[in-house]
């Protein structure tokens, strides 16, 4: 499982749009997103990089946390 840090959240919807392009990376299985902890957990065999970037390409920031 992999747990990246999101900036930018202020909203359900925000969760949502992080959610759903997560979940078009290749590899992901599931997605957890926590607005109130700025975080998304990811289960799969995504790589790291391509989820940083679905989160940057929607507008937020994002870094794998270890």
């Amino acid at each position: 499982m992999l747990r990246l840090k999101v900036e930018g959240m202020t909203c359900n919807h925000c969760v949502m749009a992080v959610a759903k392009a997560l979940k078009k990376v290749p590899g992901v299985e599931k997605v957890e997103v926590s607005l109130e902890k700025g975080e998304a957990l990811v289960e799969g065999a995504a790589d790291p990089k391509a989820l940083v970037q679905a989160v940057e390409e929607e507008g937020y920031k994002a870094e794998v946390l270890a």
